[in-house]
């Protein structure tokens, strides 16, 4: 029976659960030392004097470090610099100007983190504030201040996309819909902050870091040479990881720090992020506003879109670029069939901290808009949500599909998403109990969402084109021991969203193996082959696991090759039936994979021209991208006398082509519902007009409890991708791009009952504050 499709339960649960988890703060090194990071507290300001002697003096502290200790080395990089981007890398700490709260302007060393963090209160740092610019529509004022000398304005990266011919489109409709969308500032808030441990051997020259990160090998490939390193000399390894979500895909002036203060004191160094820096100086994500318009004909036949999408990056560009600004507006199309699309993309810096990858990366932002215009459509012509879509879905036959945005789909069931995501709600029921108790005076709302998810990461070349200098390719080694037991190494990390056991369940159903018998190593540059990407995208099982199921091939046709000269048979006359590898027909029990494996290392009694050993190497580069959909629909109601929404229902329906384990699947796209749910209705990072961050701790940021979420119906399509082996699609992502979209809808639905207007509902997070304010048409509490 075929392991792939079955609720596996994850390999590394039980050591889990029993509280055994080993993270970068659980690595004890004997002589650690313990450093801090001392932060400007000015959005903007140039550094007049530093004076860092009293600190220096204090009893426990090794060292300190600053801008002068660091200036020789190579500055981090930003790895995706779509054509026309002004900036190429950034600073590891700032000499003359600083230009966002909590961006790190030193560092200090001492016996414990107690006396570290004590001592921070002894650097003193004289500033000369200069002007903040905290919003991208002031930002690109000719008066603004610039933020980076000889920049001519405070756009960091342009694009435009033409498609067809808009005007013509839009001078024709019947109906057009147009709003300004705002979407707020997010921390994707792990429950694991950043964290290494560096460790310097100076006799052999080789450092040994501990990182909580997505991609290690990159991690190693940084910082070789920001130090001017050998990089074979370099060992990263990732422990258990406590959440990732994007975040520790990006490289940091700390990871550098740490590794130079190791390097210089011949002492492990950690340093641990806390809650507050995680807040303030690990990137943020989302923040975009967004002019957009759509024109229809009178049967709702979307006709034409256009939008300008201007996205805050914070100070800087960080690793990722502008990419997901522009992933925003290359994707808005989403499902449907547009022949005609403008474009104008502007990434544009700010006083605020840098920003980059983030869960649902740009897809989330351009969702929203898509889907309130389709929402806001469907009002002003009279039709129900749900056909307005139906009507303008890209058809099954369509596939490979062109988009609006200049990306090739490869194969999508759309319309049947739909459908599947309305039954699961019983969309028809939904409707009269909103019916019935709307007649009660209840707020009652039901909203729907509909998207396309980019996912699998790759192919290079493709990559390269769009200006990412990263590699999209993944490479697994299966090794068989003599014991007959599987061993799967992969540069790909287990962040919790299962790809150590998805790996083990593929492996397994090639070689014919029980699932217990695979074990899957990752984390540790020195042992497993490079990932020039790493954790992200929703590429774990498209990339590394095509990786693993083709090496696995491999090693079980050499399995069967071997069987064959045993069994003194054809290979075309080998079966594997429950495990063994026997002749077809014979009524001999046959050989076990670990008979053959002991064979394969004895190297004995071999075929022909056949190598000892028995294990195999592939690298999987995808041939294209892998688009996954999914409809969301949500059912809510607001309080008239609180504007507080209660989601009292949400469904789902979702394709990622062939489901290896549902389990795992059914757990990604719940825990991505409640990030989701979190942007939706709570989350905003909050500046004041001087740059200051208004929420540094989850007192002012909040994030959903366990009481806010709902138990989502589930409903999956497999829809297979063309370009994947076993047709499998990404979809780690999927559950937090339609929620904001979705429960946006549902409320301007449930708001419709008291005569607001359908464009009113233009941003989120929808708090009880901004939707009550909805109701009393106050402007100024939106």
């Amino acid at each position: 029976m075929s392991l792939i499709g079955e609720p596996l339960r994850r390999q590394e649960d039980p050591r889990l659960l029993r509280g055994k988890g080993a993270y970068v703060a659980d690595v004890q090194r004997p002589g650690t030392r313990h450093m801090a990071v001392l932060r400007s507290p000015h959005a903007h300001a140039r550094i007049a004097a530093r004076d860092f002697e009293d600190a220096r003096r204090s009893p426990g502290v090794v060292a300190i470090l600053a801008a002068e200790d660091v200036s020789a080395l190579t500055p981090l990089p930003v790895f995706i610099q779509p054509p026309g981007s002004r900036q190429t890398s950034f600073p590891i700490l700032p000499a003359a100007k600083a230009i966002y709260v909590g961006q790190p302007v030193a560092a200090v060393v001492a016996e414990s983190r107690y006396v570290a963090e004590d001592a921070l209160e002894r650097m003193h740092v004289t500033y000369e504030p200069l002007p903040a610019v905290t919003d991208v529509d002031d930002a690109v004022t000719a008066t603004a201040p610039r933020l980076h000398d000889g920049w001519p304005d405070n756009v960091a990266a342009r694009r435009e996309i033409l498609t067809g011919d808009p005007d013509r489109a839009f001078a024709g409709a019947h109906t057009i819909v147009e709003g300004t969308f705002t979407m707020p500032r997010h921390a994707a808030a792990p429950l694991e902050g950043r964290a290494a441990l560096a460790s310097f051997d100076r006799d052999t020259g080789e450092l040994t870091v501990w990182a909580s990160s997505q991609a290690p090998h990159l991690y190693r490939t940084v910082l070789a040479a920001t130090l001017g390193m050998e990089e074979n000399r370099i060992v990263v390894i990732v422990p258990d990881v406590g959440g990732g979500f994007g975040v520790k895909l990006h490289y940091y002036p700390e990871d550098v720090l740490v590794a130079v203060a190791a390097m210089r004191l011949h002492r492990p160094v950690t340093w641990i992020e806390t809650r507050s820096e995680n807040l303030a100086g690990t990137v943020h994500a989302r923040q975009q506003r967004v002019r957009a318009r759509a024109a229809f004909d009178a049967g709702g036949t979307l006709l034409a879109l256009e939008s300008h999408v201007r996205g805050d990056v914070g100070a800087h560009l960080h690793t990722k670029g502008p990419a997901p600004i522009f992933t925003t507006g290359v994707l808005m199309p989403g499902p449907y069939d547009v022949r005609h699309y403008r474009a104008r993309i502007e990434a544009v810096v700010t006083n605020k901290t840098p920003f980059g990858a983030y869960r649902a990366f740009g897809q989330q932002q351009g969702t929203f808009v898509m889907e309130r215009l389709m929402d806001m459509a469907a009002r002003t012509l009279g039709l129900d949500p749900a056909d307005i879509r139906r009507r303008n879905f890209i058809p099954a036959p369509a596939f490979p599909y062109r988009s609006a945005g200049g990306w090739e789909f490869d194969s999508g069931r759309y319309a049947d998403g739909l459908a599947r995501a309305l039954d699961v709600a019983r969309y028809g029921e939904l409707r009269a109990w909103q019916a019935r108790e709307r007649d009660r005076g209840r707020l009652i709302g039901i909203g729907l969402a509909c998207y396309v998810e980019f996912t699998g990461m790759g192919p290079s070349k493709i990559m390269a084109a769009m200006g990412n200098r990263q590699g999209g390719y993944e490479t697994a080694v299966v090794r068989i021991d003599p014991t007959g037991h599987a061993t799967i190494t992969s540069g790909i990390i287990e962040i919790g969203q299962g790809i150590r056991s998805s790996m083990a369940q593929i492996a397994a159903d090639v070689l014919g193996l029980p699932y217990e018998k695979v074990r899957v190593v990752l984390g540790h540059t020195a042992l497993t082959p490079y990932s020039a990407y790493g954790t992200a995208g929703s590429r774990g099982a498209v990339v590394a696991g095509g990786s693993v199921r083709e090496a696995s091939r491999l090693v079980k046709h050499k399995a069967t090759k071997i069987a064959a000269h045993l069994l003194e048979a054809a290979e075309a006359d080998i079966e594997v039936v429950q495990g063994r590898y026997r002749v077809r027909g014979a009524p001999s029990a046959g050989l076990t994979l670990a008979d053959i494996a002991q064979e394969a290392h004895r190297g004995q009694r071999l075929p022909e021209g056949t190598e000892p050993g028995l294990e195999a190497r592939y690298v999987h580069e995808p041939k294209n991208w892998t688009f996954s959909s999914g409809v969301h629909v949500a059912a809510v109601e607001v309080d008239p006398d609180t504007g507080a929404v209660r989601i009292a229902g949400y469904w789902i329906a979702h394709d990622c082509g062939k489901v290896i384990n549902p389990m795992l699947v059914d757990g990604q796209l719940h825990g991505g519902v409640a990030q989701g749910v979190g942007a939706a209705l709570m989350e905003d990072l909050v500046y004041d007009d001087e740059g200051q961050l208004l929420t540094r701790t989850f007192m002012d940021y909040a994030v959903p409890t366990a009481t806010y979420m709902p138990e989502p119906g589930l409903e999956h399509l497999e829809t297979l991708s063309p370009h994947t082996p076993g047709g499998v699609k990404g979809m780690s992502e999927g559950g937090t791009v339609a929620p904001p979209a979705a429960i946006a809808n549902a409320v301007a639905d449930a708001l419709a009952g008291r005569g607001v207007d359908a464009g009113a509902v233009d941003r989120y997070p929808l708090t009880a504050p901004r939707v009550f304010g909805l109701l009393r048409g106050d402007e100024h509490v939106r």
